[in-house]
């Protein structure tokens, strides 16, 4: 594993933080406006949970590219690329206000974010082998800043600018410092990894029965994660919240989620038994969603704040365990890439069967029931992963 040193490892942290920062406003800006652009594109609720279930999908449908277009490019220009891609798509809908241009963006996006995410693992496990937990730590604070901060400021940018499309296509200009910190940090000489050396050590994640259950997990929660961030600021609205409250309540799950991302990999780091940590978190986050039944305006608070703690620390272990079972660089990426794909592919059809059901129902009780479930199923997906370790 090549390390980095002196003031590359300051280069790179700041590379990653800005790369990571716009992995997630071009999806979670959307939450918010669900709404608003319903009414003014009178479209449906399932038409506009495709806004985020596209770029989700993709990102596991084209996760698997990751590998090749790494190699192919090296890490400067596949990142660079990349972000350039998340840039203009989300800049784009500034100018193109209809619900096909809006289709097209998301679809863009989520292609760039795919092949991103599993490349910035591999990366991460290449230059930081034994500082995982932290600089893993450092990634999710940033997914989760980019998510806050557009879950909360996109209704504020709306009610200013009178412009919806404003208000979605303005977090494109995070696109400028990423490229800017990446290509100082990823310009040196890379190492490379023998085409003979590859076939020889690495494993194939897609015939593993551990890469496999990782995959369950990863979705289950990114199921969960996305489905919070696009339907808990309508599900506020439906209690009588307005929007720029119903963001608060959202963007105050993000902060906790954040100060989460930071310490909770820290935390890791000192006591790394990650099945631990996961059955505390997974309690801790199906109480949460057991305080969204309570019909009173603070527990949608209350919920607000346990679940952001829940998922501060689910997602990280998510990335952190395909980088715990790879043997190599090349298994990184590979394992990586599997597992991005596969959960990233599961997580799209929540938050779309929500707005189907949401349509049926015309209430966000069901909802929540989806929530509690796909809580429940982490716990047996969790149980599966520690049986099997035990027989490894």
């Amino acid at each position: 594993m090549q390390q980095v040193k002196g003031w590359h490892v300051g280069a790179a942290l700041v590379a990653i933080f800005f790369v990571s920062l716009n992995l997630r406003p071009s999806v979670t800006s959307i939450g918010p406006l669900l709404n608003t652009i319903t009414d003014e594109l009178n479209i449906s609720n399932t038409q506009v949970s495709l806004l985020t279930s596209i770029p989700v999908f993709c990102m596991g449908l084209f996760a698997p590219l990751a590998v090749p277009f790494q190699k192919k490019l090296g890490y400067k220009w596949a990142v660079n690329l990349l972000v350039m891609a998340i840039g203009v798509g989300t800049l784009a809908r500034i100018l193109f206000s209809n619900y096909i241009a809006l289709i097209l963006t998301s679809f863009i996006v989520g292609f760039a974010i795919a092949i991103i995410s599993p490349i910035i693992n591999a990366f991460i496990k290449e230059r930081f082998a034994h500082k995982i937990e932290p600089v893993v730590g450092l990634y999710s604070l940033a997914m989760g800043a980019g998510a806050t901060i557009s879950a909360g400021l996109t209704g504020v940018l709306f009610a200013q600018f009178h412009s919806w499309q404003i208000a979605l296509g303005v977090w494109g200009i995070l696109a400028i410092p990423a490229l800017i910190f990446w290509t100082m940090a990823a310009g040196r000489k890379e190492q490379r990894i023998s085409k003979a050396q590859e076939e020889e050590s690495s494993r194939n994640p897609w015939k593993n029965k551990t890469a496999w259950v990782i995959l369950l997990y990863f979705g289950l929660q990114t199921s969960v994660f996305f489905s919070l961030m696009t339907w808990l600021s309508p599900i506020a609205q439906e209690q009588g919240f307005t929007l720029i409250t119903a963001g608060s309540v959202l963007t105050t799950m993000s902060i906790v989620q954040i100060i989460g991302n930071l310490f909770i990999p820290l935390l890791i780091n000192k006591f790394p038994n990650r099945v631990m940590w996961l059955y505390i978190l997974l309690t801790i986050g199906i109480v949460g969603a057991g305080v969204l039944f309570i019909p009173a305006n603070w527990a949608l608070w209350v919920a607000a704040v346990v679940l952001g703690v829940a998922l501060s620390g689910l997602f990280p272990i998510g990335l952190m365990l395909p980088l715990d079972e790879a043997k190599n660089n090349a298994e990184a990426s590979s394992w990586s890439s599997m597992v991005l794909s596969g959960g990233f592919m599961m997580s799209a059809i929540v938050p779309l069967l929500i707005g189907v059901v949401y349509d049926l129902t015309g209430t966000h009780i069901v909802s929540k029931w989806i929530i509690v479930g796909l809580f429940s199923l982490m716990f047996v997906a969790v149980y599966l992963y520690q049986q099997h370790k035990k027989h490894v």
